[in-house]
């Protein structure tokens, strides 16, 4: 599938070429704090598939739980994480929040469960509304 994206300002934008069907939602602890949220929700791509159209982003890089150096990219003026490679850069993860055909996306799977936080699975009777407030 082909997809576009970008960061929240603007400033980076990318393509890709992705297999929708390998979407998957990570609970591990990493992810939790890189998004300030429960989990993260990824599309992976192969790096010969991924191209940056503009924008240069900024690099942060931890050793994982896994013991593999994760590099994670995200917009030096909007904080908008947009990416992550491993070491060699070969395999990328891009996130799904900044892909514009995030809609058409469903994730297949759920990693690193064991650090899921207890009520994820939960949240189907909560109240919804369209809007805050």
């Amino acid at each position: 599938m082909h997809i576009t994206g970008g960061c929240h300002c603007g400033a980076v934008r990318y393509q890709a070429e992705i297999d929708a069907e390998r979407v998957s939602i990570c609970h591990c602890t990493d992810c939790q704090r890189l998004t300030g949220s429960a989990y993260r929700v990824t599309a992976p791509v192969r790096s010969e598939r991924f191209t940056l159209k503009s924008g240069e982003p900024r690099e942060y890089s931890k050793y994982g739980e896994s013991g593999g150096l994760s590099r994670q990219f995200f917009c030096a003026n909007c904080g908008s994480p947009l990416y992550r490679t491993d070491e060699k850069g070969s395999a990328i993860g891009i996130r799904l929040g900044s892909i514009d055909q995030r809609r058409e996306l469903a994730p297949k799977k759920q990693i690193w469960c064991r650090s899921a936080l207890p009520w994820v699975d939960n949240i189907g009777p909560l109240p919804r509304f369209d809007r805050e407030g």
